[in-house]
């Protein structure tokens, strides 16, 4: 199979391409089908890489033309391109991680520059001090930040988390109950609540779920163009898929010598999704 050209895809090719062990997910003996990775769209790979390494702490790695950036549990990649919007207003509408200190998270990130906007994206019932809110039903505090580009980031307060930062959550916006089923179906996921809103649950990952006051756009061109899960048996996968009637944008194919499997498709709501076989041994 040749090298391909496409943005996406052009990413994967070039990281299997260098020794990769520091970027394993740590969740990947925990299950068949894992959560993978962020692929965002950046205005500037330089900019994007001062919010989730400098401030956020995630390890960078360079591989050939490929930059990402290493959490537990999620590796983010990142192609250089105008993004078409933000997060919000995507099926997508924001990205989670879990840290031991809310409060120190967002003081780092207030003093790098970047917007705290715990206060916008929450009820006005619920009380925000500094940039911070308590969930009282999670015995939590969140805030939220956005990045230049308008991703969307939560902050989880784990006080028992030994790592400075890693992954939590991915929070949909649409039908709830629609979108929750097909993942449980789709994904083999858990079903279950995080506080008080409908979820389910991945190794190394939680898929929650909320409604949309209107129909969200779809994810790709967006500044997170697309969620990606890292599976087993790849190709069984996606016959399995195109059994329940998935129309795969890209179908399965494998990156001559490397050892990596990936397709692409989009759900039945708007969100860009891959799957990858392989990405976990790099």
């Amino acid at each position: 199979m040749k090298m391909m050209t496409l943005a996406p895809l052009s990413a994967l090719f070039v990281l299997a391409m260098a020794p990769m062990a520091l970027a394993q997910l740590t969740a990947a003996s925990e299950g068949l089908i894992v959560y993978g990775h962020h692929h965002l769209t950046v205005t500037s790979i330089e900019e994007s890489k001062k919010f989730w390494v400098d401030t956020l702490g995630g390890e960078a790695v360079t591989a050939g033309n490929l930059q990402f950036v290493k959490f537990p549990n999620v590796l983010v990649f990142m192609r250089e391109a105008p993004p078409t919007g933000g997060t919000k207003g995507t099926t997508v509408n924001h990205l989670g991680f879990s840290v031991p200190s809310t409060r120190a998270m967002v003081e780092k990130v207030r003093a790098a520059g970047y917007s705290i906007v715990t206060r916008d994206e929450l009820p006005p019932a619920l009380a925000v001090d500094n940039g911070l809110a308590h969930i009282v039903d999670q015995d939590t505090y969140i805030g939220f930040a956005m990045t230049p580009d308008g991703v969307k980031v939560e902050f989880v307060e784990d006080r028992r988390q030994a790592e400075s930062i890693a992954l939590h959550h991915i929070h949909f916006a649409g039908p709830v109950d629609e979108m929750k089923a097909w993942y449980v179906k789709t994904f083999n996921a858990t079903p279950g609540m995080r506080g008080s809103f409908q979820a389910a649950d991945l190794p190394g990952v939680n898929l929650t779920y909320s409604p949309s006051p209107e129909t969200p756009a779809g994810t790709q061109g967006r500044s997170l163009d697309h969620i990606g899960f890292e599976v087993e048996n790849l190709e069984a996968f996606c016959r399995q898929l195109e059994a329940q009637g998935v129309t795969f944008d890209r179908p399965y194919g494998e990156v001559e010598d490397l050892e990596l499997g990936y397709a692409f498709f989009t759900d039945p709501f708007g969100t860009y999704i891959e799957l990858t076989e392989g990405l976990d041994k790099y």
